[in-house]
């Protein structure tokens, strides 16, 4: 699928302040299954834009910008093809192929920060709650890692957070709500407290009844690493295996590091600022 989108922010400040340099995460990442067809950047005020790649190999923009101003405006505006259409057409190595399973040595180093486990009490809470759900688990690994992403979505009620930060999983678990971000986060722990390697992906879906909405935003999921099959989306906002309706922008171990703009402003005094966001995201013919 092809998709337009367009993703404004405007920080107001009401008088003029300073700006530190502000470190942008709203480029989309590109590989065999995603294409970015064209993109621009603008910044106002006027800002020195260098394109940099961060320790996961994730496209950045670091902006300096030039002078002071009363706001600050972000215009992401891109044109992608995304093409995995099948998310389960993968050959998944022989050993992997039921859950669960040890990842080969050279696997296991490359992912050690994808396999750091919470602390001993979110895990213990973490396995009783995949005990009292699951009385048997699929023993096939993507049988089991579909049930798993399912049952959490089914679990758990979506709401939009405007607050910034992650929600601590054991709050997402007993309120039963959170933010995507928060259940991207909270399924990261799941899969990790199984000996599972995962991580945290931003970026966008498209869902014909938000994408052109108000309520439009920006998305988050993860990534579970499978032997063979490679790095494969889980959502469990929507309980789906992730497929061309996912357009991903970054993705790394800690869910913080990749916040989508990253900055500070400048003033003698404390300020507080109003923050809007406009996302429109369009599937082209």
């Amino acid at each position: 699928m092809q998709f337009r989108i367009i993703h404004d922010t405007c920080y107001d400040y009401g008088v003029p302040v300073g700006f530190s340099p502000h470190f942008l995460y709203l480029h989309p990442r590109e590989d065999q299954l995603v294409h970015l067809d064209s993109y621009r950047l603008t910044v106002s005020p006027e800002a020195k834009i260098q394109w940099m790649r961060d320790d996961c190999d994730n496209v950045f923009a670091s902006a300096q910008i030039l002078q002071p101003g009363t706001s600050l405006d972000i215009r992401s505006e891109f044109i992608v093809t995304a093409a995995d259409e099948k998310p389960f057409a993968v050959e998944v190595k022989d050993y992997a192929r039921h859950y669960p399973f040890q990842y080969e040595p050279l696997h296991a180093f490359n992912l050690a920060s994808y396999l750091i486990k919470p602390s001993t009490e979110v895990q213990n809470t973490l396995r009783q709650w995949v005990d009292k759900h699951f009385s048997l688990l699929p023993t096939e690994t993507l049988p089991f890692l579909y049930a798993l992403n399912e049952v959490l979505h089914k679990s758990l009620k979506p709401c939009r957070r405007d607050v910034p930060g992650i929600q601590p999983s054991l709050i997402t678990l007993e309120s039963q709500t959170g933010a995507c971000r928060d259940y991207a986060v909270l399924l990261i722990e799941i899969l990790r407290t199984l000996g599972l390697a995962a991580r945290f992906v931003s970026g966008y879906y498209y869902d014909p009844a938000v994408s052109n909405t108000p309520h439009a935003a920006m998305h988050a999921w993860a990534e579970v690493y499978v032997p063979g099959a490679g790095w494969k989306g889980l959502d469990p906002t929507t309980g789906l295996f992730c497929f061309d309706a996912y357009v991903p922008v970054a993705h790394a171990a800690v869910a913080e590091s990749v916040n989508p703009i990253q900055g500070s402003f400048i003033h003698q005094n404390p300020l507080q600022s109003a923050l809007r966001v406009n996302v429109q995201m369009e599937k082209l013919a």
